[in-house]
């Protein structure tokens, strides 16, 4: 069986390249992403592995099709970058459902505590020798509200880590989960009552923007809000008008909904044109990451013997485990 795993990172081959030897899987690493005009490096291969960044459109597929490619490897568990209507009867999705539920809410918590009690300028501060903690002051997490939005695999660990601070939690999901010790609640009254928003909702045509002008007007001001799921769960243009008039005590963002071609990429030596996006950092209660929620040993070990599993699935031709229909 051969892959063509686009957008290779250093890190990605630690893994995934003496797992595929180990089941024999020709595994072609190019540092390239997936797109229209590289797509045709997929040619003669059994399937294709892709990031969260590679946006799979309905032509793309077809070419794939054309060539025989049988599928597509998600080394990721959203799958709102990939047309999958129109893979329909062509190729199969596969994903990685859940790799580490914690890494992602630690970082999320991290976050949290990091926009809140402003470690990151502090520690600038004093790598300079100002020991100056004037503009540093934040606020006791004990005894607030936190409202989680999605109680899947992550949204419940972010629960378990909230309720060791001694919070009280809201959750919203579209499908409680009964078995969680939590207070299930409407999205309007979570927003309006939590001092803390956390968002770990996968993106669909339902969840696009959901914090947005009219749903901030509704939050408490110097509420707290953290995003390590998917940048478009939040409008920019909002948030930004938000932070101008002092709404947010905080926001950690660790995904942006234009962060194609920049996260994950060494741009620091380019002109940045995406004005929301600077913008973005120029805020001293932001702080921005570059998706890496995920980005432990165990997670990307987990990743990686999930997706070389669903390709050996895909090579037997099923049954599949974690299909995307």
């Amino acid at each position: 069986m051969k892959i063509v795993f686009f957008g290779t990172k250093p890190y990605d081959k630690l893994w995934f390249e003496p797992l595929a030897k180990e089941y024999g899987i020709d595994v072609d690493f190019v540092e390239t992403k997936c797109a229209e005009k590289s797509v045709v490096l997929a040619k003669g291969a059994d399937a294709i592995c892709v990031f969260v960044n590679d946006k799979i459109t309905a032509g793309m597929i077809d070419k794939l099709h054309e060539m025989g490619v049988k599928g597509i490897l998600l080394r990721c568990a959203g799958f709102n970058n990939v047309d999958v209507k129109a893979a329909k009867d062509k190729m199969v999705i596969l994903r990685v459902p859940s790799y580490s539920p914690e890494a992602v809410a630690e970082y999320a918590m991290a976050m949290l505590l990091t926009v809140n009690r402003k470690t990151h300028r502090a520690y600038t501060r004093t790598r300079d020798f100002n020991m100056s903690i004037q503009g540093l002051m934040g606020t006791n997490l004990h005894g607030k509200c936190a409202g989680v939005i999605g109680t899947g695999k992550i949204g419940q660990a972010m629960i378990r880590m909230l309720k060791g601070f001694s919070m009280d939690i809201l959750a919203y999901d579209p499908y409680p989960n009964e078995n969680l010790d939590v207070t299930y609640v409407t999205l309007e009254e979570l927003i309006k009552k939590s001092d803390i928003i956390t968002l770990h909702c996968p993106l669909t045509e339902e969840t696009k923007h959901l914090i947005n002008r009219e749903t901030i007007s509704l939050m408490k001001d110097n509420v707290y809000l953290i995003n390590t799921s998917r940048g478009a769960l939040i409008e920019s243009n909002s948030l930004i008008e938000g932070l101008l008039n002092k709404k947010f005590a905080g926001a950690g963002l660790d995904v942006y909904e234009e962060e194609a071609g920049v996260f994950f990429e060494d741009r620091s030596d380019d002109i940045i044109t995406d004005e929301i996006l600077a913008r973005l950092t120029t805020f001293p209660n932001v702080l921005i990451t570059s998706h890496m929620g995920f980005f432990t040993s165990e997670a990307m070990e987990a990743i990686a013997r999930c997706t070389i599993e669903n390709a050996l699935e895909l090579e037997k031709g099923g049954p599949y485990t974690n299909e995307v229909k």
